[in-house]
Order: C-alpha cells, then sequence, then structure tokens
C-alpha cells in the first residue's frame, strides 16, 4: 500500500523560487511507494493550519518546502501524531535540515524522502512554543528580531545585521536555574539547543543531538571586540564549546529570569517575552525522515565553506540582478521624461 505524502510549500520563503522544486517532484519521487499531492501557504501560520488538517487527514508524511520558520510551523503542528515531518530546505539558514543532513540541493532531499528512515526525535518549548533546533535569548534572539524587520533574507542580510548589532549591543544579567541548580550569568546570549546548530553552519551547541533526551544550553559571557573573529570561527568550526568565555550545560529543563522584558527567538523567529522564560526538552515527540547514517558520512568535511560561500554567491547574484532591473527601470524612467518634454517643446 503507498504511503501518502502532502508538500506543504511556502512560496515566498527563502531565496529561491519554489515553482521548479515542485515541477521535480513527479520526476524525482518514486510514486510506486507514494502518493501524494501539493498546497500552498498564504500568510503567516497558514503551514500549521495545513499540517493539522493532514494530520485529521491520515497523511503519513508532511514534507515542509521552505525556510525555518516553515519548518517550525509545519513540525509543531505534528508532533505527538502518526504523521511524520519531512524537508526540503529552501530557507535563508535551513537548521534543522542541515543538522539532519538533509541535501539543499532540492534533488538529494527528495532522494532521501524516497529512503523513507523515520525516527522519532526529540522536540523543546519555550515558554509552550514549539522548538526542533535552537530558541534563545541574548544577541541571537535581538539579532532574530532585526533579521525579520529587515524585510529581507539571505546571508548577506544576516551577516550585515550581525555586523552592525554585535558593535553596540550589551550583554544582560540573567538568574539561571538548571533542573533546580540556580547560577547567575553576565551573558552575551544563553542559546537552548535541541539541534547543534542556528542555520547556515553556525554550530552553537555542537555535541547536541535530538535523540538524547536532553537539550545543551551554551551561555557565551561577553567578550571583546579583538575576540569575536575566534568566536565566529569557532561558531563555524564546530569548537565554540572549547572558547574560554562558553559555559555549556545539558538539563531537561531550564529556567531563566531577566531584568527588563524583551525578545526571545525559537528556531530564529522573534517573539516578544517577559522577564522570566521556561524552556523545557520533550523526548521523543515527533517522526522525522531522516538521511540514513550511510549517507551522512559521504558529506565532505569542507561543506560548511562551501555552503556559506555558495550561499553568498547566490545572494550577490540575486542583488545584482535587483540593481540591473532598477537601472532599467530608472532608464525607461528617463526616457519617458525626455519625450514628455520634447512634446512639451514640440506644442
Amino acid at each position: 500500500m503507498k504511503k501518502s505524502v502532502r508538500f506543504i510549500v511556502n512560496p515566498i520563503s527563502g531565496t529561491r523560487g519554489k515553482e521548479s522544486i515542485v515541477s521535480l517532484i513527479p520526476e524525482y519521487l518514486d510514486e510506486e511507494r507514494f502518493e501524494y499531492d501539493v498546497v500552498y501557504t498564504r500568510q503567516s501560520g497558514h503551514a500549521a493550519q495545513l499540517a493539522t488538517e493532514a494530520v485529521g487527514e491520515h497523511i503519513n508524511i508532511v514534507v515542509a518546502v521552505g525556510g525555518d520558520g516553515t519548518v517550525n510551523e509545519v513540525a509543531r503542528s505534528l508532533v505527538h501524531t502518526p504523521t511524520a515531518l519531512a524537508i526540503i530546505p529552501c530557507g535563508s539558514g535551513n537548521g534543522l535540515a542541515r543538522h539532519l543532513f538533509i541535501p539543499i540541493n532540492p534533488i538529494g532531499a527528495l532522494k532521501i524522502l524516497n529512503g523513507c528512515v523515520i525516527e522519532t526525535l526529540d522536540y523543546g518549548r519555550i515558554n509552550g512554543q514549539p522548538f526542533f533546533c535552537t530558541c534563545g535569548i541574548g544577541f541571537d534572539a535581538f539579532i532574530s528580531q532585526k533579521f525579520a524587520e529587515a524585510g529581507k533574507r539571505g546571508l548577506l542580510t544576516y551577516v550585515d545585521n550581525t555586523l552592525k548589532s554585535g558593535l553596540t549591543y550589551k550583554p544582560e544579567t540573567y538568574q539561571i536555574s538548571f533542573d533546580g541548580e540556580e547560577k547567575t550569568y553576565d551573558a552575551f546570549l544563553i542559546a537552548c539547543a535541541n539541534a547543534s546548530q542556528y542555520g547556515n553552519n553556525v554550530f552553537i551547541a555542537p555535541a547536541a543531538s535530538m535523540n538524547d533526551g536532553l537539550m545543551d544550553v551554551t551561555i557565551l559571557e561577553p567578550f571583546n571586540l579583538l575576540e569575536a573573529p575566534q568566536v565566529v570561527v569557532q561558531l563555524l568550526n564546530k569548537t565554540i564549546d572549547k572558547n574560554s568565555h562558553a559555559r555549556t550545560y545539558q538539563c531537561r529543563r531550564v529556567h531563566i529570569h531577566r531584568n527588563e522584558p524583551g525578545v526571545i527567538h525559537f528556531d530564529g523567529d522573534p517573539m516578544e517575552c517577559g522577564t522570566d522564560i521556561d524552556v523545557e526538552l520533550i523526548p521523543k515527540g515527533i517522526h522525522v525522515v531522516v538521511n540514513p547514517k550511510e549517507q551522512k558520512l559521504a558529506i565532505p568535511l569542507l561543506s560548511t565553506f562551501t555552503d556559506i560561500y555558495n550561499n553568498m554567491q547566490i545572494e550577490m547574484d540575486r542583488l545584482n540582478e535587483n540593481l540591473r532591473e532598477e537601472l532599467r527601470n530608472t532608464n525607461q524612467r528617463i526616457k519617458r521624461i525626455n519625450n514628455d518634454l520634447l512634446n512639451k517643446l514640440k506644442h
């Protein structure tokens, strides 16, 4: 009997068009094993509604075609249900997909779907809001808000906001309770990780696992400007936990108190929150189509830097095309103005 698959496509997420991806489905999906349909989101929150409807229709697998926000919306509707999550990543960060070794190439992602290896993995909640990759307080939440306000996606926008804001951001003092043990920290950021990275192969919790029943908490204490390049390199090469300013813990629950309300983030989406934040890890709460272990070994070690370079190149190409389009429009406007002036002079 064939398994039923529903593709939920966010047509505006990320930096690439989705119709080309949808056109690959009939060519690369194993239709001897699967029957499928495709639906499109119309606004924020619609992906969660569509995924809930899929659960009600007893769909076996729901595929999130979009970025981290789309994946989060779909996934939170699938927790504690028989329906499994699959991902075709096409966002600007793709944190969960990268942690699970799902290829960024859509054909590769469809091949993983064809393999249909399903594991039951952990997820987290921050003040009741589900997250599947990371959540956080401090600088990463601040940047997620700036990124959301920018109106543009992509790695260059993220880097631009990070560089501009990093020079002026002031760390805060937090009272933190790990499974009942209380500590006070001055922190640049506090990241609670179910998976290892934010996205773009930026590893905030290199040792994090989605099937160990624990979340990895990384507290990054304040550092000076001269130390910033080392922090960046260690985030990329999976050694941030070795930094002298990093404190790491594993726990099931953490309570965080701060002096003022502010922003938090879950899977990169910002949310305003009060002074008290509760984060918990829910073991074995969601079924996910994963990359089989034997395929993970084939991923080259240089993929981190290659993917970042490729993403930046895509962004540069897009920016150049936008610039060319703007120049074409400007030239057309100048021609119209000149023609209007000539017509007025004639009359």
